[in-house]
């Protein structure tokens, strides 16, 4: 009998359609020779310190770092969970052959292989590998299964990733709760979320210090047209840009034409400004240069999760795990590709399916009628297999979609056009450049007009069917956008100058959008396309695993949302400001263990290698901290819940483990002395009113006939606790 084993029942399901297997067992569904049973995602997880050593269940300074001389796994203690490995190790004692069938990923790959190990499986292991659910790509995965081995340093990374997680959270979190936390509360660092962390902490700090300069710009206004005089750029400005310049370079990119440096210099303070403004005034403007440049602009990319997330924050002010949890579902009901994915590049054997995926696209007849019948674009900037490891850009799978809910809906319409567009012909466009002079003040402006929309014509608002303003063609350009009168050189007239009073500007905050960018590129601010690819490597967390980390941060109440901007609280800024040792909160530190993770999945770095480097980090770190005679502290507010109790277990992790809805006083009294921790006192019922909600940080508590809920339950918040809770 041949075992197939996937990561959830629904797709247990889909994959037993497709092989014949139609009879339904307790845990399994078996015919035509399969047995196809199923997991919960993790079953398993790593050993928790007291069961490698009964002295390391009590917190203890004493006894950091905690080193286990050998990992091993066990079982979530769930009677759902235990019931059904019980199942699968039945099934697998029995088997001639076991096919993997788990998510087509790191974290698949190890869920599934620490079920079969802990089964103790010892027949041959086929590994299946598909993109999309559809019965034709699960077909075509079973005729052409490849072998377990293929995928030993994808599971190599996916277990170096799990155990360095559990070396540094295990440890720095029980250092700096000991060390410097109050009220026996828990300090949670985890390898991602502290950098993660710091990098909003340090976005804050830099807006809380800012302090902002007074500046004017000189323009004036000729034949309807505004003109800005120009500003020469300072040397700061000219190092930043030879930076960018040097960073395009090594991404393989054309360098740039040096410009000129010309113009006056920045205008910072008014007597000077009212002095050139009465120089300009009785002299005639005078048209020096007109310039026309066609260009071109070539479709979007295709998603990758990152820019998904950060599309769907920005348009529709969804979260990244909503966004996350949305494009899950439309993967499972077969209408779009694998989600967790970081290419926005399409390999080679994909094009010859992209004219039926466009056929199955109902409802967007409009744009994909024209591409019928001819032959369509092959981009390198869509098809390249270089970029494609694992899986390529999420994409439609040409699954008619039915039954979708309205956010699902605004999700797949984003990438349906997307990938429409990528085989419209580019964008041309028109740009004209104006200078001018009155009295050696040089003045500029420009334009640009569309002479052929291409590719921007699926876009168009007034083309859309779909809520929420699909008009991505329509992006801010500024005064850009906007065609100008026809000029000729030399022309002369009246103009009418004005001097416009301007303060410098602090950065913004993060927003989930924005956030994920930086995680993507390890904090560095890059809006190119070619560059953000090459700093990929070393990004902080993965496509799959930021949402997670962003949403721990919630839950630990060292962040909240002030309406999209992400706000560190004051036990998150304390907590960054406590932190010395740069390995803890540097993003690009983290960035470069990222891409030896990424490295051991293509065998070019050893994962023994990676554990020890850890092991060595993490001892210093100890060693640091426990140097340290400062008698600082940090003021932990603890999140407005009456009775939950701070679980350090998880601590060590950077994605939050799913817990049973209800547990008895006895075993949460048992958790917390494991922990070390007491249970949190509980907290005055109408005190809970106006504290932010500890599910989704948008909202407030608010106070009903029976329970305290959220003020944002009409958006979907379903945070509710009764009274006699």
């Amino acid at each position: 009998m041949i075992v197939c084993i996937a990561e959830k029942p629904s797709v247990a399901r889909d994959i037993a359609d497709v092989l014949g297997a139609k009879e339904k067992k307790d845990g399994y569904i078996e015919g035509n020779g399969y047995q196809v049973t199923w997991t919960f995602g993790h079953l398993c997880t790593l050993k928790e310190p007291h069961e490698y050593t009964p002295s390391w269940k009590t917190w203890s300074l004493g006894s950091l770092p905690m080193i286990p001389p050998r990992f091993g796994i066990k079982l979530i203690s769930n009677p759902t969970y235990e019931r059904q490995f019980h199942v699968i190790e039945g099934l697998m004692q029995k088997a001639d052959m076991i096919i993997n069938c788990g998510d087509a990923g790191q974290e698949g790959e190890l869920i599934q292989r620490w079920v079969m190990q802990k089964a103790g499986a010892k027949c041959p292991v086929k590994r299946l590998w598909i993109s999309s659910l559809t019965e034709e790509a699960i077909r075509e995965g079973f005729s052409n299964l490849r072998d377990a081995a293929d995928f030993q340093p994808l599971y190599e990374a996916g277990l170096s990733r799990a155990i360095g997680d559990w070396l540094l959270g295990m440890n720095a979190t029980r250092l700096y709760t000991m060390k410097y936390g109050q009220n026996r509360q828990v300090l949670s660092i985890g390898r991602v979320q502290t950098p993660t962390l710091a990098l909003i902490v340090n976005r804050q700090l830099e807006i809380q210090n800012f302090v902002p300069k007074q500046y004017w710009v000189l323009n004036t206004v000729y034949r309807d047209t505004t003109f800005s005089a120009l500003i020469r750029k300072s040397d700061e400005e000219l190092a930043l840009e030879a930076e960018k310049q040097k960073e395009a370079l090594a991404a393989g990119k054309k360098p740039k034409k040096e410009e000129e440096n010309r113009g006056i210099d920045p205008i910072t303070d008014r007597a000077r400004g009212e002095e050139l403004l009465a120089r300009i005034k009785d002299v005639p403007f005078t048209v020096t240069s007109v310039t026309k440049k066609e260009g071109r602009e070539a479709p979007l990319r295709l998603f990758d999760l990152t820019s998904l997330q950060v599309e769907c924050n920005k348009k529709f002010a969804y979260s990244a795990d909503d966004t996350l949890k949305t494009i899950q579902s439309l993967y499972e009901k077969k209408v779009t590709t694998y989600p967790r994915v970081d290419t926005t590049f399409l390999s080679d054997d994909i094009y010859p399916k992209c004219p039926s995926i466009l056929k199955g696209l109902r409802g967007y007849e409009t744009w994909t009628a024209p591409l019928e019948g001819t032959t369509l674009t092959k981009s390198k900037k869509v098809f390249d297999n270089s970029k494609v490891t694992d899986h390529h850009a999420i994409i439609p799978t040409g699954q008619p979609p039915v039954n979708l809910t309205d956010v699902e809906r605004r999700v797949f319409d984003l990438i349906a056009r997307r990938f429409i567009a990528v085989f419209y012909p580019d964008c041309r466009f028109s740009t004209t450049t104006v200078l001018g002079e009155v009295d050696g003040v040089e003045f500029k402006t420009s334009g640009r007009q569309i002479l052929d929309p291409g590719w921007r014509m699926v876009f168009t608002a007034n083309a859309s069917a779909q809520e929420g303003g699909n008009d991505e063609a329509n992006k801010e350009n500024g005064e850009e956008d906007r065609v100008l009168p026809a000029f000729v050189k030399g022309e002369s007239g009246p103009h009418v100058p004005e001097l416009v009073e301007k303060w410098t500007q602090p950065p913004r905050p993060y927003t989930e959008a924005t956030l994920l960018r930086a995680m993507e590129t390890a904090g560095k601010l890059v809006d190119n396309d070619e560059l953000r690819d090459a700093l990929k490597e070393n990004g902080i967390g993965r496509p799959s695993t930021r949402a997670a980390i962003i949403e721990t941060l919630f839950k630990r109440n060292y962040i909240r949302k002030e309406k999209k901007n992400l706000i560190a609280t004051p036990t998150g800024v304390e907590l960054i400001q406590t932190i010395h040792e740069e390995l803890l909160k540097s993003a690009e530190l983290t960035g470069i263990w990222e891409k030896k993770l990424r490295e051991i999945e293509r065998r070019t770095y050893d994962a023994s290698r990676f554990l020890e480097e850890l092991k060595q980090m993490v001892a210093e770190i100890v060693t640091s901290v426990l140097s340290d005679n400062s008698n600082r502290h940090i003021t932990v507010q603890a999140p407005p819940v009456a009775g939950k109790v701070a679980r350090s277990t998880s601590a060590s992790d950077d994605l939050p483990k799913k817990e049973p809805r209800k547990r008895s006083l006895r075993k949460k009294k048992a958790e917390a002395a494991n922990a070390g921790t007491a249970p949190a006192p509980a907290v005055l019922a109408d005190e809970w009113v106006g504290h932010p909600c500890p599910l989704c940080g948008k909202g407030t508590i608010i106070k009903g006939k029976t329970a305290y809920g959220c003020s944002e339950w009409r958006n979907g918040c379903t945070f509710r606790k009764p009274f006699d809770a």
